[in-house]
């Protein structure tokens, strides 16, 4: 009795068998796989699933199956696999060994190339390719088709293809909103983008540098305020001007011979003089009025002596005639503002020899 080989099924005639029909399981198992494997045509056409199955040849027939039309099984042995004819995609399992088809989609959809468990590969209408088993499944070594792309469609995101639908693709338009993009091509520098009247992304107009931004309310733009603004060229920081704020305190701890109090780092300041000593004031706001409320405690063992220094000082009736509470724990609110950066500081007292 004749054996097959491995991979094709190829019959293998057995010595001291065969009598009297040795020539035709030859022809019918052997001559005419070979043709098929080397130079044959499997031509599937129409709908349905496709399995490749090797067939064997024997002495009263080669068993081969060249045509199929819809779903089955044929001869898996060939070396060309042609689809024509087809309504739908289409899936072609072939057999889980050694082999290499040329597969020519002459159909109308996309056919489907696999081993059985497997995913393979797309074969698109009208792609010429060549696909061989790797060991797990069919896998295209070669196309004429240069990535297997037939048709993009991007709907309405807005982007079009600028070039050819297949091969390197170079994408046009802009982005649409819905599709998570801006729908702009450009915008205004120094501007801001924010949501319109109309459902759309819009540039604001230019912000004024060194200003705070206020919304506009629904679908306008967000613009910049005069009432609020920052100053960066202040030696110590940045200062605002408003027309309303919550006070910062700013502790100073005990005065010494000397003390720096900038104007900018609060409103309010507390500071114990614990001797004679001269207050400097510091960093007013270049434009525009500052002001500042000075909480200043005596400490114990004095009477001492406190002086200013920073600009111009007057008071009501003149510093000689301001008097101060000198007792020790006792405390004297002053309050001070300048009107031109601190070139004149006008100071009183309002509140004086608070204890408890």
């Amino acid at each position: 009795m004749a054996a097959e080989t491995a991979l094709l099924d190829l019959v293998t005639p057995t010595q001291g068998t065969l009598t009297g029909t040795w020539g035709n399981t030859v022809n019918n198992g052997i001559t005419e796989y070979v043709d098929i494997a080397i130079a044959g045509t499997l031509t599937l056409t129409g709908d349905g699933a496709v399995t490749l199955a090797n067939t064997i040849g024997d002495a009263s027939a080669t068993n081969i199956v060249s045509t199929l039309s819809g779903a089955g099984t044929v001869t898996a042995q060939f070396a060309v696999v042609k689809i024509s004819g087809t309504g739908t995609a289409k899936t072609i399992t072939g057999p889980s060994s050694s082999k290499t088809y040329i597969v020519d989609n002459a159909g109308s959809y996309t056919v489907t190339f696999k081993a059985s468990g497997q995913t393979g590969v797309s074969i698109v209408a009208g792609e010429k390719c060549t696909v061989y088993y790797n060991g797990t499944d069919y896998v295209k070594v070669a196309s004429s088709t240069t990535d297997g792309v037939s048709t993009i469609s991007f709907g309405s995101t807005g982007l079009t293809p600028a070039t050819d639908t297949s091969g390197a693709v170079t994408v046009a338009g802009t982005l649409a909103v819905g599709n998570g993009g801006t729908g702009l091509t450009s915008g205004t520098s120094g501007g801001v983008p924010y949501y319109s009247a109309t459902n759309t992304i819009a540039s604001s107009a230019a912000l004024t540098a060194n200003k705070v931004v206020i919304g506009g309310g629904a679908g306008v733009a967000p613009s910049t305020t005069t009432l609020l603004g920052t100053a960066a060229a202040v030696t110590s920081g940045n200062y605002i001007q408003a027309v309303g704020y919550a006070d910062t305190v700013t502790a100073l701890g005990n005065t010494g011979a000397a003390k720096n109090l900038d104007v900018t780092s609060g409103n309010v300041f507390t500071a114990t003089l614990d001797q004679s000593s001269t207050i400097t004031l510091r960093y007013p706001v270049a434009t525009g009025s500052s002001s500042f409320t000075l909480i200043l405690t005596n400490g114990a063992g004095g009477p001492f002596t406190v002086s200013w220094a920073g600009g111009t000082f007057k008071f009501p009736g003149g510093a000689a005639s301001l008097s101060r509470t000198t007792a020790a724990n006792a405390i004297d609110v002053w309050f001070f503002f300048t009107p031109d950066g601190g070139t004149t500081w006008y100071g009183t007292i309002p509140m004086k020899n608070l204890t408890t």
